[in-house]
C-alpha cells in the first residue's frame, strides 16, 4: 500500500507558536510510519513555509529554527504544496493558523486538512461570537462584556469601568477575544485593575472580553469524529494561581490535570453531552477540545472551543484518549482519517 504523504505544519505567527512547535514535532514523532510518510513543514514569522530537516525540528525554539532556515531548509511555495503532500496535519495554534486563515488557503489549494473548516475555525477562535451562538442554543456560557479598543480610547474610561462594575462585578476576568494559551488573561478583584488589564489585552487584539469569575471546577473534554462525534473522558484542570496559565497547561510538573475529573458519573456524562452539543452547534470537525466549568450549583458552563487543541506530549487530549483505550498514534491516525473522509465528501469549502 502506498503511504499517504502528510505535511505537518507548525510554528506560525501567533503567540502560541512555541506550543505549536511542540505539537508539530510530537505528531511527527508519534505518527504511524507504516501508513504515513510525514514531512515537517515550518511556518516562519512572515508566514513563509519551509520543509525542515530533523536537526532543525529538534531546536529549542522557533527563533532558533528561523536562524538557519536559509541554510538548512527548503522553501515551499504555497502553490507547490499540493505537489508535495496528500493531506495537511495542522499543528498550528492561534491566529492565522487556527482561526480560518490557513484553512481558507488550503481550501483554495484543494488540499485536505485536519480539524474544522473555515467558518467553524473562525467561530472557535472568537470567544464572544461563539458564546452568543451557544447561548442561542441553550448552552450556558459566562456572563460577558465585549469591549472594543476604539471604544475604550474614545469614550470616558470611567463610563466603561462603570458598565463593567454594574453588569459583571468583581472579581472578574479580562482577556483578549481571540487569543489562546491563557495569553493576557487577568483576574481583577476591583475596578482599580481594569485599566491595566484592558490595556494589556489590547496589545494582542482590538477587542477584549470582561467576564464573570466562575467558582467551581475547571474541566476540559475532547471530542472526536465528524458525522457522529463522541466525547472522550473529561479531565480536571487545576491551576496553580488565580487562573489557568500557559505553564499549567504545557510545562512538565507545573500544572496538575486529573483524568478522569473527580466528579460523580452523572456529572461526567453531563460534561460529555454538553461537549458534543457544543461541537455540533459550532459545526466542528475531526477533533476539538471544549473547555468548561462545573459551577458549585451544578451547571456546566462552556468557556470556549479549541479547534486545533495542543498535541504536545503532555496535553490532556492524549491522556483522555488513553483513558478511552486510544494510543497517541491511534488518535493521530483517527484525526487524519476523519480529514480525508470529510474533505472527500464536502461540497464547497468545509
Amino acid at each position: 500500500m502506498q503511504k499517504i504523504r502528510v505535511g505537518i505544519i507548525m510554528g506560525g505567527m501567533s503567540s502560541e507558536r512555541e506550543v505549536s512547535l511542540e505539537s508539530g514535532r510530537n505528531i511527527f514523532s508519534k505518527i504511524d510510519r507504516k501508513k504515513y510518510q510525514p514531512t515537517p513543514i515550518f511556518m516562519d514569522s512572515q508566514a513563509a513555509l519551509w520543509e525542515i530537516p530533523v536537526k532543525l525540528l529538534m531546536r529549542n525554539s522557533t527563533k532558533d529554527i528561523e536562524e538557519d532556515l536559509s541554510v538548512d531548509a527548503v522553501p515551499v511555495a504555497y502553490e507547490a504544496l499540493r505537489e508535495r503532500v496528500d493531506v495537511v496535519c495542522l499543528g498550528l495554534h492561534g491566529k492565522y493558523g487556527e482561526d480560518g486563515c490557513m484553512q481558507g488557503l488550503l481550501e483554495l489549494l484543494r488540499i485536505p486538512y485536519t480539524g474544522s473548516g473555515v467558518l467553524a475555525s473562525a467561530l472557535g477562535m472568537d470567544k464572544f461570537v461563539s458564546r452568543k451562538i451557544l447561548a442561542i442554543y441553550g448552552i450556558d456560557t459566562p456572563k460577558t462584556l465585549h469591549i472594543c479598543k476604539s471604544r475604550w480610547e474614545s469614550e470616558k474610561k470611567a463610563d466603561v469601568i462603570g458598565q463593567i462594575t454594574k453588569e459583571i462585578g468583581f472579581p472578574c476576568v479580562v482577556k483578549p477575544s481571540r487569543e489562546g494559551c491563557s495569553t493576557a488573561v487577568k483576574k481583577i478583584v476591583s475596578k482599580d485593575g481594569i485599566s491595566e488589564a484592558l490595556s494589556f489585552a489590547f496589545k494582542w487584539d482590538n477587542t477584549a472580553l470582561v467576564e464573570e469569575f466562575i467558582v467551581g471546577m475547571e474541566v476540559t473534554c475532547g471530542v472526536i469524529g465528524t458525522d457522529s462525534p463522541y466525547a472522550l473522558i473529561p479531565s480536571e484542570t487545576i491551576p496553580t494561581g488565580n487562573v489557568l496559565s500557559l505553564e499549567d497547561k504545557f510545562l512538565y510538573g507545573q500544572g496538575e490535570n486529573k483524568t478522569p475529573a473527580r466528579l460523580p458519573d452523572e456529572v461526567i456524562k453531563k460534561i460529555q453531552e454538553i461537549a458534543v452539543q457544543t461541537f455540533c452547534t459550532l459545526d466542528l470537525k475531526g477533533y476539538a477540545r471544549i473547555d468548561m466549568f462545573v459551577r458549585t450549583d451544578g451547571r456546566v458552563t462552556v468557556l470556549e472551543s479549541n479547534t486545533l487543541p495542543g498535541m504536545t506530549p503532555s496535553t490532556v487530549l492524549f491522556h483522555q484518549a488513553a483513558a478511552s483505550g486510544i494510543t497517541q498514534a491511534g488518535l493521530i491516525d483517527g484525526i487524519i482519517e476523519a480529514a480525508l473522509k470529510v474533505h472527500a465528501n464536502k461540497r464547497g469549502p468545509l
